[in-house]
């Protein structure tokens, strides 16, 4: 296996994105029932997304490949930025209470159990009171 793989260009994000999102296709089309053609058309189009994704996995063509997951993983900067902040805060959630400053929208994060304590926001100094 690793002598075939030699040369080829490998699993990246993109690949995962596409044979995922195409299994994913996939089990929605074997739930639409009715139309029969829309259900069809559906399947195909996953089955396409899926086979796009391997051949990706075993290009040779190495140049190419990078370049276009470098394209997808600009694009898809923001929404991974922003699932990262969100997976950071939940994690925060258990030890931190965060709080918005009502000046300047700043996210001020509290250690819980303090009770009620005034505030000061570190970047424009606005003192607000809180309970932790």
């Amino acid at each position: 296996m690793y002598r075939f793989m030699q040369g080829r260009y490998g699993l990246d994000r993109l690949s995962q994105v596409m044979m995922i999102g195409g299994l994913v296709i996939l089990v929605i089309a074997s739930f639409v029932r009715r139309p029969v053609i829309v259900s069809n058309i559906i399947y195909l189009a996953g089955i396409v997304i899926v086979i796009l994704g391997y051949v990706r996995v075993f290009s040779r063509n190495i140049q190419k490949r990078y370049r276009e997951n470098e394209k997808f993983m600009s694009l898809t900067a923001g929404i991974r930025r922003l699932f990262s902040k969100e997976k950071y805060m939940m994690k925060q959630r258990k030890d931190y209470r965060i709080f918005t400053c009502p000046g300047c929208k700043q996210k001020i994060r509290i250690p819980k159990g303090k009770g009620k304590i005034e505030i000061t926001c570190p970047k424009c100094r606005t003192k607000f009171i809180k309970k932790t």
